[in-house]
């Protein structure tokens, strides 16, 4: 089995110039930085003790964020690694001007790639998170003796179903993890199914998400614009959510003239076929990009730029989230709630469960099906309390976690 994983990739391989040179065109790319697939390093491997974290995307760096800047303090730590497959993921990073943290783009998971990324880096450490599992890579951080942490584990049914097919390859992947820390019950429950060695159960790190972060001369002047107008966000949305939110918002606007929608959709590309689809509902719509000076008469407001996200969530009292309406799994609501706005999603949140369910027991999320129920139950208060409880979870969740990694670490250096 791996062997036939190993052929396929290679035959990937073979096509990959004309891959990457069409994700170049469309900037899903990063045409200085895509030989770093390749194992080419751009930046330098400092000397000392190494701390290597790998996430798929944005999402899931975010939720180690509040790790790496205690590490970021840490003396015997000299260098912290990053990586992740996603050019919105490296963008989202820079950001932050960590000083010891460098971002890269993760290898192919070939044995030649990850070999060669291995001999490098040297890391005390692998920590790979939530459903981040490469056989190649897996095998030779086994074969180096560097103890690999899946951290925040997460698999659903789907996914569980599918290793179960190959079971005997699964189990000799996933054999290789020293630890796995699942963010909830149903993921331990499938940990102990394929047999993984050790499962630590800490809670969601989500919890811990990171939300501080420098705040513009130009954002306080927008932020000035916005507090004039009623707003809600609608946030990750999908193909046909943002009409959704859109009818929403019409509903909305019969009660409240000076209404605004910020809309943020999941992947910036589809803004193109966004703005000319609500135009022909006559709305006026704005980009973010274009750094706009005055809101009047404005309708919809699109954030078509990386890592904003956040700063929308901190001053909406309500937030829809997509990839619910449409059959995605949802999207993490605890960003959002977080700063004590009131959620609402769609009957799709599978991905999320255990998270809606503690919103929903805290009457701090609701389920809609229409643009009419979503306009009727849209609010402009907040509710801080929410948010006092999802930091207090956070809080004991990420001084859990930064004790075992600890540990491991301090071990891995007493051997050297």
């Amino acid at each position: 089995m791996f062997f036939l994983y190993q052929i396929l990739l290679i035959l990937l391989l073979l096509v990959s110039p004309i891959i990457i040179f069409f994700r170049i065109l469309k900037n899903k790319e990063d045409k200085k930085r895509f030989l770093e697939k390749f194992s080419i390093s751009s930046k330098n491997r400092k000397k000392g003790n190494l701390v290597w974290f790998h996430g798929a995307s944005v999402g899931e760096l975010l939720s180690v964020i509040p790790l790496i800047k205690i590490y970021e303090k840490k003396k015997s730590i000299k260098q912290i690694l990053i990586t992740s497959s996603t050019l919105s993921s490296s963008k989202v990073i820079d950001k932050f001007n960590f000083k010891k943290t460098v971002h890269q783009f993760y290898p192919i998971d070939l044995f030649f790639f990850t070999n060669s990324f291995l001999k490098f880096w040297r890391p005390k450490i692998a920590i790979f998170i939530e459903s981040e599992i490469w056989p190649c890579m897996y095998k030779n951080i086994y074969k180096n003796k560097i103890p690999l942490v899946l951290l925040n584990a997460r698999l659903t049914k789907k996914t569980f179903n599918r290793w179960m097919r190959i079971s005997f390859f699964s189990k000799s992947i996933f054999n290789k993890i020293t630890i796995t820390y699942p963010q909830n019950l149903e993921t331990r429950k499938f940990l102990q199914k394929i047999n993984v060695n050790k499962i630590k159960f800490l809670g969601n790190l989500k919890f811990a998400q990171d939300q501080h972060e420098v705040k513009s001369l130009d954002w306080e002047k927008l932020k000035f614009q916005l507090n004039k107008k009623k707003i809600w966000v609608a946030s990750s949305t999908h193909k046909n959510e943002e009409i959704f939110c859109v009818k929403a918002h019409l509903e909305i606007k019969k009660r409240y003239k000076n209404l605004l929608t910020i809309i943020i959709p999941r992947h910036i590309h589809r803004v193109k076929d966004i703005i000319p689809a609500i135009e022909n509902l006559n709305l006026k719509v704005i980009c973010h990009s274009n750094k706009p000076k005055n809101l009047k008469n404005v309708d919809i407001y699109i954030v078509d730029t990386f890592g904003e996200t956040n700063k929308f969530h901190e001053i909406a009292s309500s937030v829809f989230l997509g990839g619910s309406i449409i059959k995605r799994g949802g999207q993490n609501p605890l960003e959002a709630a977080r700063h004590g706005a009131k959620i609402f999603h769609g009957p799709n949140t599978d991905n999320f469960k255990d998270i809606y369910k503690l919103l929903k027991l805290l009457h701090a999320s609701k389920k809609v099906y229409t643009p009419k129920q979503l306009a009727s139950s849209i609010t402009f208060k907040k509710n801080k309390k929410i948010g006092f409880k999802i930091k207090n979870i956070g809080e004991k969740i990420l001084k859990g976690t930064i004790k075992e990694l600890d540990n491991i670490i301090k071990n891995e250096i007493k051997k050297t």
